[in-house]
């Protein structure tokens, strides 16, 4: 007997619009993200879905949401945010640009050691290359082992998520179920690097899409 996983990230929001530092804050989808939700619903509006998961977070929750709305058959939403988005710690709630303009060179350390400054656009992406170099840049962006203060890296996010995949494994093979995930952009690294085998580095050099989803077939 073959077992679907149907996973994807949550679409936009206002805070990835607007550049923020998400994290665990909460922040809604835009009406370009519900475009983006309704996308990814009808690519698995002939999917069978018995059993969805999502996170606490209304992102989360809200995408799910539409997937579900061609998914009468599910029976059953559970809530884990061991596969919550990573915590960007004293960064959340801050904007990029803002952030680089209120803190000095010495701060640019801590965006540094913090991967998603590819998040960076405009006059505040040219303006942090021409401080760090853009070979640098390439190099320290992606790393799996730093992480902002009071926040987690990505491999912290790995050391949660993992459990979580393996307690999914199990209770598919009992159940006999298929599934589906919410998951946001960081904590997919993990699924993706356990299922598609990457090594660390190609888990870092991901970019997760906001319309689309991945399927992983389980033999049980």
């Amino acid at each position: 007997m073959k077992l679907k996983i149907y996973l994807f990230r949550h679409a936009q929001t206002y805070f990835n619009k607007h550049h923020y530092f998400t994290g665990h804050k909460d922040s809604k989808l835009t009406s370009l993200g519900l475009k983006q939700a309704k996308k990814i619903a009808v690519k698995l509006k002939g999917k069978r879905i018995d059993v969805a998961y999502q996170t606490k977070l209304s992102r989360s929750k809200d995408t799910l949401k539409e997937v579900l709305k061609y998914h009468s058959e599910c029976k059953k939403i559970i809530t884990d945010n061991r596969m919550i988005e990573r915590s960007y710690g004293v960064l959340e709630g801050h904007s990029h640009e803002s952030f680089i303009k209120e803190h000095g060179h010495e701060d640019y350390e801590v965006l540094l050691h913090e991967h998603k400054v590819h998040h960076l656009h405009g006059k505040a992406r040219e303006e942090f290359e021409r401080a760090v170099g853009k070979a640098e840049l390439q190099v320290i962006r992606r790393n799996y082992e730093a992480w902002p203060p009071g926040g987690e890296s990505v491999e912290m996010v790995e050391r949660r998520v993992l459990p979580f995949i393996k307690d999914l494994l199990k209770y598919m093979k009992v159940n006999k179920v298929n599934v589906a995930i919410s998951a946001h952009g960081n904590s997919m690294r993990p699924f993706r690097r356990y299922f598609e085998d990457f090594s660390v580095e190609e888990m870092m050099s991901l970019e997760n899409p906001w319309d689309d989803y991945f399927e992983y077939e389980i033999e049980v």
